[in-house]
């Protein structure tokens, strides 16, 4: 095939893939950037149960559930610390928190569940020992970023709302890694809040998520994807939200923040248990969120390969239009997610994540691990 013919049909993938790359942008993406939450005429003010599971973790208990602890919320509420077979000193830890805050309920787990792997078992025991209606979750390594954290995230229910999406974001740190955690995380957030938006809502994030007790035991808890190891966040979700039963809450005071991975080695263990789950979301999520992927992976190589083969004049223009629309999206959700340090580096966070995609590819069909986390 002469060459005038392979720089057409590079051309032409290139037109295609910039083409749906901005489409996700302006349809899906511009949903969180230009969010603006209704205004409420009167605020409610639900009980709330705060669930934390946790195993030896003493030190982020000691850290961080203080934080949630102290939060500034009229309304009841408790915080329940699931303590899973901890070998470390979390037990006497949750004691002396216990004498000053009375709001906290300690949950001791001593016997393993046989044939339920992960987070799933302790925190349906947490589910059940809940006392009220609105709950919710986060992990033992995450902090409240504001003393409203409670009070932003049950704000955003109503009669016909069941499920709240929040962000869990990282602490800032120095370092390139950083940077690439932070970012991969925002581009995650980015995805699931706006596709929440769209009436797709299709995950959610065990470090800052909230629903109702009584959607858990109506669909039967995780007894579905029990033998899964990981999901108990976003394959949940995937199961039960929909348009109508499913909100989100941007808000620097909603945002919690985690210590994110110190080596390449423990967040690339991370986020391949992660991406473990993803073959058992719904085939209308799989297919959108492949069509995205796919296209964001191609486009760099195409960019090239229109410069070399056709010409670069035309491969530049389609370059600008992609970053000028991503580019302006960014910036919007990034300044509302409290992520705007990483805006002047997206060009290249966003090139990044081209090989972040051959990386992490094998943990779409690898079989998971049965770990705890």
């Amino acid at each position: 095939m002469p060459l005038t013919d392979w720089g057409e049909i590079i051309l032409f993938c290139f037109v295609a893939a910039t083409a749906i790359q901005v489409f996700y942008y302006t349809w899906f993406f511009s949903r969180l950037a230009f969010f603006k939450p209704k205004q409420k005429l009167q605020s409610q003010q639900h009980p709330v149960s705060v669930i934390i599971c946790a195993r030896d973790e003493d030190e982020n208990l000691a850290r961080n559930l203080p934080g949630v602890l102290v939060q500034n919320y009229k309304s009841t509420y408790e915080v329940v610390a699931v303590n899973d077979n901890s070998l470390d000193d979390s037990k006497y830890i949750l004691q002396e928190l216990k004498k000053t805050f009375k709001s906290l309920n300690v949950v001791e787990l001593t016997q393993e569940a046989k044939l339920i792997s992960g987070k799933k078992y302790p925190l349906s025991i947490g589910i059940r020992e809940a006392k009220h209606e609105v709950l919710l979750l986060t992990d033992a390594d995450c902090v409240p970023a504001s003393e409203h954290w409670i009070q932003k995230m049950q704000d955003a229910y109503d009669d016909k709302i069941e499920i709240v999406l929040g962000y869990g974001a990282y602490h800032k740190r120095p370092g390139i890694l950083n940077k690439l955690v932070r970012f991969e995380t925002f581009h995650t957030a980015l995805q699931y809040l706006s596709y929440a938006l769209a009436g797709i809502p299709y995950m959610g994030v065990g470090r800052n998520l909230s629903y109702k007790k009584g959607l858990f035991f109506r669909n039967k808890g995780f007894s579905s994807i029990n033998h899964i190891p990981s999901g108990d966040d976003d394959l949940f979700i995937n199961k039960v939200a929909t348009k109508q039963n499913t909100a989100i809450i941007i808000d620097p005071e909603a945002i919690t923040r985690s210590i994110p991975k110190q080596t390449w080695g423990e967040w690339r263990r991370q986020k391949s248990r992660h991406y473990t789950t993803a073959k058992f979301y719904k085939p209308k999520h799989k297919f959108l969120l492949g069509l995205y992927v796919a296209t964001q992976f191609l486009f760099y190589p195409l960019f090239a390969g229109t410069i070399i083969f056709y010409d670069w004049r035309l491969a530049l223009l389609l370059l600008s239009v992609k970053l000028i629309v991503q580019g302006f999206v960014f910036y919007k959700s990034m300044k509302k997610m409290e992520e705007k340090d990483l805006w002047p580096w997206f060009v290249l966070l966003d090139i990044w994540m081209f090989f972040y995609y051959i990386v992490f590819a094998s943990a779409l069909w690898k079989k998971p691990k049965r770990t705890w986390s």
